[in-house]
């Protein structure tokens, strides 16, 4: 593995330097297709699948917009899992190794999965070159390679990977983080790590193994990210929790809708309310992202 100095404007350069000179992934046409992934709930929080487009009404800025892409099948999706490598996680390490590869397991297999650990630095599980796999010995190698010790920069590998889905083979991204502490050491603030990852259409799921009595623990943080990312944060109370968790984060990805709108072309943030309903189900919650940013496109204002 090899160490990834943090700096936000570095991020890019060393990323490129770190894989070298493989070719970009192919520019897609429909830039201003913005894709939402949506998980619906109904009172009582559980999963509600099988619905039709019609029972989705959305708001931009809150102005209704037309859904003009909407899948409810199981698709792939690329995925990143970030794992904090500091001293405190020692006694946890064999638990969260075993919770990553169940998530893992548990996805789609086509899903396409990249690993990030984190102290002080961030660095790339996968081999130098290698920027995603699908194959579960290649991701049990990346998630065992921890490297203990050191503080907790956790906002930098948030940025660190929400820049590696530039390179993304599947269009719904998602982020597993896995955290014992609260950030104490990065360059990036809380602000960069959520445009980061708001600014790639990621949907981030943290996970908190936080001790009653660490100063640093900070359950709100993870809970801002999910919150804003459309995503969910899970504070289990036993380390040995953290499996099933996982195991349902994976489930819970493959029962989420997609949907699609074109976006605006004006490099500018917009707001997005998007709800639910039918009638024979009674109350229900759509999750997902707050808004999205507009990419700047010839012609737009």
């Amino acid at each position: 593995m090899r160490t990834i100095a943090i700096t936000i404007g570095t991020l890019v350069a060393a990323a490129t330097l770190y894989f070298g000179n493989q070719e970009p992934a192919p520019i897609r046409m429909d830039v201003n297709l913005v894709q939402l992934h949506v998980r619906v709930t109904d009172s009582a929080g559980r999963a509600v699948p099988g619905l039709g487009k019609s029972a989705f009404r959305l708001l931009v800025d809150d102005v209704p917009q037309e859904i003009t892409v909407f899948q409810k099948e199981d698709a792939p999706v690329t995925a990143g899992i970030v794992i904090d490598n500091s001293a405190s996680m020692e006694k946890k390490r064999q638990e969260v190794i075993a919770a990553a590869l169940a998530f893992a397991r548990a996805s789609n297999p086509e899903d396409q999965m990249f690993v990030v650990h984190f102290n002080s630095t961030s660095r790339f599980g996968l081999p130098e070159g290698k920027r995603f796999t699908g194959k579960i010995s290649e991701l049990e190698a990346a998630v065992s390679a921890f490297q203990l010790g050191g503080t907790t920069a956790f906002y930098d590998a948030l940025v660190t990977a929400a820049l590696h889905f530039k390179y993304a083979v599947h269009q719904r991204k998602i982020l597993l983080t896995i955290t014992d502490g609260g950030d104490n050491s990065s360059s990036a603030t809380l602000a960069d790590a959520v445009n980061a990852a708001r600014d790639a259409g990621i949907v981030i799921y943290a996970i908190g193994l936080f001790d009653e009595g660490d100063r640093d623990r900070n359950p709100a943080v993870l809970e801002k990210l999910a919150e804003q990312t459309g995503g969910r944060a899970f504070f289990p109370q036993h380390v040995p929790d953290i499996t099933e968790t996982c195991i349902k984060i994976a489930q819970e990805i493959r029962e989420q809708y997609t949907l699609g709108f074109p976006g605006a072309a004006d490099g500018k943030y917009h707001r997005i309310t998007l709800m639910v309903s039918d009638p024979k189900l009674g109350p229900l919650k759509a999750h997902t992202r707050a808004g999205y940013m507009a990419e700047r496109l010839p012609g737009g204002s």
